[in-house]
């Protein structure tokens, strides 16, 4: 049983929200609502190189099977540029009920302010319905993440060799 930080975070805004980031680019926050072909195809184009723990799967298939999992009984916000899917962030029940966080952004976007967008509207839809544990993992050198996760009133509440394990409370 992981431990969770005694004080609640703060209150988070729920989507929809509209944004420019920090390349000019309009960016809608909202919740997934059977955006299906837009969110396969930001996983199919993901790089490579931004997989971590095995997600997001390499292959169309793979997405598909993936996305059936993530998608079912889980708290969803998408970001949309124009009709393109270019991040996604869920909050995925683990059983004991917590939320696992998980967070994507298209290379093509990261460092723009969208993962920090993303992460406010999916905290404040799971806040305002009631969820209130929330954890993840994130490897040690992802310091970007590490910052971002900080920034939103995560803990660190354990660490392996390679991973963080962080918490917040809603």
């Amino acid at each position: 049983m992981r431990d969770y930080p005694e004080d609640h975070a703060r209150t988070f805004d729920p989507p929809p929200t509209t944004f420019t980031d920090a390349h000019g680019r309009e960016i809608r926050i909202q919740e997934y609502d059977d955006e299906r072909e837009a969110l396969t195809a930001m996983y199919v184009a993901f790089d490579p190189a931004d997989r971590a723990q095995g997600i997001p799967p390499a292959d169309e298939a793979a997405v598909e099977n993936w996305l059936e999992v993530i998608l079912a009984g889980s708290y969803n916000v998408v970001a949309v540029h124009g009709e393109e899917c270019v991040g996604h962030a869920t909050l995925v029940p683990d059983g004991e009920e917590a939320y696992e966080l998980a967070i994507f952004v298209l290379d093509t976007h990261q460092q723009a302010g969208i993962g920090s967008q993303l992460l406010e509207g999916l905290l404040g839809t799971a806040q305002a319905d009631g969820a209130e544990h929330v954890w993840l993992t994130v490897e040690r050198w992802n310091q970007a993440a590490i910052a971002l996760y900080h920034k939103f009133g995560f803990e660190t509440c354990g660490s392996e060799s390679f991973e963080m394990e962080m918490a917040l409370r809603l």
